[in-house]
């Protein structure tokens, strides 16, 4: 059976991309065929259905309108497949001049992949979607990293062992990565997607020329020095950016290199551990970052996002960010009036992006024109104040914006081929189309009058019919006059009327009935101006953007400080680790909104040589873990350049933060919950050093109690002796607390609890000293647990606790010796019998009782008992 034309077109554009999922614009729809049809009509929930036959096989068919295709390719992208999109290249009108039969040119525009979004629809406003490009040389690695919709461009130095930290600090959707580089485990455990390329696309020389023609420039040397391993990663991300996008490269910021020893380095487990971007279910929830977030702009958003991912390690950079902070504190009214005029401000890089590779609509005009209207209205603002932001990026672009401020409507429509996106005046020639576009039946109307008055025939009309137009109809009586007149041009005689055209209307039917294509073609020329002249500016509306987000993150921040009672700490290169009254502010957050206090607590941890440690034992449930978490997210807020949930605060600059909080297995790679507890614990050990803040919570406790104390043990003495860090590490092995008697730099803390009538009351105050007991059985019964499993524990436990009194007891012998393992078990206490008096009051409804009736029960009940 021959192939169509159609479809023999399909297999020829399927086949330029086998491995995505084939959007094929036909009409108003995308449709997929064969193995695609099966897969999206499964994935999106559409139905399926067939369109002729293929070698005798029924072509499986589904389709999505084109108005509403970002819906389902955002589905599609979220369930891990990548999308060609095919548009068709020209008019239908076009293919048929080559003849009847001949299929309209399409071809693939665009490949949509989890890292090469731009559409508003498709992200998430105030989070970057990273694209990375890893690459090697000579066992020296480098990673790349670009958000296509914001114009973001890095570079940074990442060997391998470094590359899963890497690439959790920034979050990518997508890593591109050499052909069996060997590192693609890595970037699936985070979760990311995982694109070969050919080595190739990898060379440091041709990556050179790639970045040249990118930035339109000579020579590198204005960006940086770049070694060969940087210059591969760029090149690779630019390559890749150059395939997906079909040519069209988004406008792109000049790679900035970034140095590991600038930022603090925080590994993908104890970013996990203590929720910093993203909470327990995956989300912003319950993060530290929806904690804090009080940003306006989806740009501060993301720059929030990046400073609580990547805290700085550079002491001017931070005081500096914590000044802005400050002045925003102490100046709360022009603050919050900024705050005010920022929220008014749309998000101008990622329109500048769509502009950039010609998704770009009236709205992204718009937001650049609003965008630039907040900045020039903030320097007018602040210029003159002592903030201590360097805000002269936010102007400069003053004719662009009056500019687009002459061309636009107030609220420009969604799409340009909606009409109405340029203002009325702006351009003559637009008018005078609109004019006989909207306004065709008045300007017939006035010609009508026209020729009334020249031939002074009142009967005269104009009129239109689909087969001769607009013509000129009167009756045969006054015809012979009007033949006098050489402007008419007799075109019709029927039995009673004799119809005329003149040259005037003939010219004036053709610009009415091209009006509308003509209005539209003129808007469609001035948009593309418009978009050139910013485009054209694209480097100062960038610079004008990340000034915006500067001013909002530091109005952000001293709203939060100001509303939550934050303070300013102290952040130098010393050791220090003194925090008065501190609190965790995502559990404090959480508490405020059920109404309940949150208990603050101090923390000493200062350290001028060798190591500084806490070693916390309490109960479950007392608050170990919570106070371990805050005292590490009061150094990740610190020096991200934010004011701190406490009275006071004293911060040495943390090189690297590790956290081993929690407990969880990992199936698919075939760890326990002590398997990965002691992988996490190996890598805090091996890497961190005498700067580093390290906490850990109850290591060795999913193993024998005498391994698990043994490995908790030696641990303490490393961190001690060898990694010399500043360091909380709480455990239920109270043994251990006879270390700080032989380790100069370990002292004991522990929670305060008080029991009341056999249950224990949790006071969460950290105070000086050691706990004796854990108060497992207690919790235990606050837990739920039937009253003769707690009745059996508290009797199991007496047995153990009199054993180690009497001197210890061996394992066979305390066997023997518990009742619990004993061949006569020991009686568990029968459920309490209910008495007759409990039972006749279970039946009463006091409510209902009169006082004589009440009196009478009394004496009732008294018989009873």
């Amino acid at each position: 059976m021959s192939v169509t034309p159609m479809m023999a077109q399909y297999l020829e554009i399927k086949a330029e991309a086998p491995e995505a999922l084939l959007f094929y614009r036909m009409g108003d729809f995308y449709e997929l065929f064969f193995d695609d049809a099966v897969a999206a009509s499964a994935a999106l929930d559409i139905a399926l259905t067939k369109r002729g036959k293929h070698l005798e096989q029924d072509i499986a068919m589904c389709g999505v309108p084109v108005h509403s295709a970002e819906n389902y390719l955002m589905t599609l992208i979220r369930k891990g497949f990548r999308v060609a999109v095919a548009e068709q290249l020209e008019a239908p009108e076009e293919a048929k001049k080559r003849g009847s039969k001949s299929v309209v040119k399409r071809g693939i525009v665009r490949l949509v992949t989890p890292g090469t979004l731009t559409e508003d629809t498709l992200l998430d406003a105030r989070a970057h979607n990273y694209l990375a490009a890893w690459c090697e040389v000579r066992g020296k690695g480098a990673l790349a990293w670009a958000d296509i919709s914001t114009g973001a461009f890095h570079v940074a130095g990442s060997p391998r062992v470094r590359l899963g930290p890497d690439l959790a600090r920034i979050g990518v959707s997508e890593v591109v990565l050499a052909e069996d580089s060997g590192v693609e485990g890595i970037v699936e455990d985070l979760g990311a997607a995982v694109t070969p390329l050919g080595r190739s696309a990898f060379d440091s020389g041709s990556a050179q020329g790639r970045l040249q023609t990118l930035f339109d420039v000579g020579s590198l040397d204005a960006f940086g020095s770049f070694d060969r391993a940087e210059l591969g990663a760029m090149g690779a991300l630019v390559e890749y950016i150059e395939i997906t996008q079909r040519g069209k490269l988004p406008m792109m910021r000049p790679p900035k290199r970034e140095a590991a020893s600038t930022l603090m380095a925080i590994d993908a487990a104890t970013r996990r551990n203590l929720e910093l971007t993203r909470g327990a279910s995956g989300g912003r929830d319950g993060s530290l970052l929806w904690a804090i977030d009080r940003t306006t702009t989806a740009g501060g958003g993301r720059l929030l996002e990046r400073r609580v991912s990547a805290p700085s390690t550079q002491e001017d950079i931070i005081c500096a960010r914590l000044d802005s902070v400050d002045w925003a504190v102490t100046n709360d009214t022009l603050a919050d009036d900024t705050r005010a005029t920022l929220r008014r401000a749309p998000d101008m890089d990622r329109a500048l992006s769509r502009l950039s590779l010609d998704r770009g609509g009236p709205r992204d005009l718009a937001a650049i024109r609003g965008g630039l209207e907040a900045a020039e209205m903030l320097f007018s603002r602040l210029s003159k104040t002592d903030l201590p932001l360097d805000i002269s990026d936010l102007i400069g672009q003053e004719e662009l914006l009056r500019l687009l401020d002459a061309a636009l409507v107030a609220e420009p429509p969604l799409a340009l081929r909606d009409g109405g996106v340029i203002a009325p005046g702006y351009d003559t020639e637009l008018d005078e189309a609109r004019k006989l576009r909207d306004e065709g039946r008045g300007v017939i109307a006035a010609l009508q009058k026209e020729y009334v008055d020249a031939t002074g025939i009142g009967s005269l009309k104009v009129k239109h019919n689909n087969v001769l137009g607009y013509f000129i109809e009167t009756t045969a009586t006054h015809a012979d006059k009007m033949r006098t007149d050489e402007r008419f041009i007799h075109r019709q005689t029927t039995a009673n009327q004799v119809r005329f055209t003149t040259v005037e209307l003939s010219e004036l039917e053709t610009r009415i009935l091209n009006a509308g294509g003509r209005a539209q073609a003129i808007e469609e020329r001035i948009f593309a101006s418009l978009s050139s002249a910013v485009l054209a500016a694209s480097d100062s509306i960038f610079a004008a953007a990340r000034a915006l987000a500067e001013l909002d993150v530091a109005t952000a921040l001293a709203d939060l400080a100001r509303g939550e009672g934050w303070t300013r700490p102290r952040v130098d290169g010393s050791r220090a680790f003194e925090v008065t009254a501190g609190r965790h502010p995502v559990v404090e957050r959480a508490l405020k909104r059920d109404g309940a206090p949150f208990v603050a607590n101090d923390t000493a941890l200062t350290a001028e040589d060798g190591a500084a440690i806490r070693l916390l034992t309490g109960p479950n449930m007392a608050g170990k873990s919570t106070w371990l978490r805050q005292n590490a997210l009061l150094a990740v807020l610190a020096q991200m350049g934010s004011f701190v949930p406490a009275e006071a605060a004293h911060i040495g600059i943390v090189s690297q933060l590790f956290s081993r909080v929690g407990a969880s297995d990992d199936l698919a790679r075939g760890r326990s919950t002590f398997m990965v507890e002691m992988v996490e614990t190996a890598a805090i050990l091996n890497q961190a050093d005498e700067r580093s803040f390290v906490i850990l919570d109850e290591i060795g406790r999913g193993t024998a109690t005498y391994d698990g104390l043994s490995i908790a043990w030696a641990t303490l003495e490393h961190l001690h002796d060898v990694n010399r860090c500043r360091a909380l590490f709480a455990t239920h092995y109270h043994e251990m607390t006879a270390l700080s008697a032989k380790l100069t730099g370990v002292e004991n803390a522990t929670v305060a609890v008080r029991e009341w009538e056999g249950d224990v009351i949790f006071l969460h105050e950290v105070c000086d000293g050691a706990a004796d007991r854990s108060y497992g059985v207690q919790v235990a019964k606050l837990a739920g647990l039937p009253d003769a499993v707690v009745a059996r524990a508290r009797a199991v436990l007496t047995a153990l606790e009199e054993g180690e009194r009497e001197g210890g007891t061996k394992p066979k012998a305390m066997i023997d010796d518990l009742p619990l393992f004993s061949a006569t078990p020991v009686p568990v206490p029968a459920p309490k019998k209910e008495s007759a008096a409990e039972g006749r009051l279970r039946d009463i409804l006091p409510d209902e009782l009169t006082p004589k009736q009440a009196l009478d029960l009394i004496y009732e009940l008294k018989s009873l008992t």
